[in-house]
């Protein structure tokens, strides 16, 4: 039997930019994503904080050490500047192998940097 588990967590990223006239996705400083295990192009989900919305995108990496956290497209409409969100991603895998697996999960600062 396969599960599905968490596997990469960005716990309270505060929101830098959105932008509503762009094709869609969320814009990670490319540290973040590296710290959290998180590729390109990698499915997401998106919960903020300020207003219990969810949503659920892509990944795409932005500058490293940027701090850049940007809701692209129609999931701009989702949050304001400012505003903190957590991004996950989940993993399946066999129960097992899901029992032992150990998460990546990182908590930025309030300019999104990692000490």
């Amino acid at each position: 039997m396969r599960v599905e588990v968490l596997k990469s967590k960005i716990h309270r990223a505060r929101v830098t930019q959105a932008e509503l006239h762009y094709v869609g996705s969320i814009t990670i400083d490319e540290e973040l994503m590296e710290r959290a295990n998180l590729i390109e192009g990698e499915k997401v989900q998106v919960v903020n904080v300020n207003n219990g919305e969810r949503l659920e995108t892509y990944a795409i990496k932005g500058d490293r050490d940027s701090g850049i956290v940007c809701l692209n497209g129609p999931a701009a409409r989702k949050a304001m500047v400012g505003d903190l969100i957590v991004i996950i991603s989940y993993a399946s895998m066999e129960w097992e192998e899901a029992k032992l697996f150990k998460p990546s999960v990182v908590f930025p600062d309030m300019e999104n940097r990692l000490t």
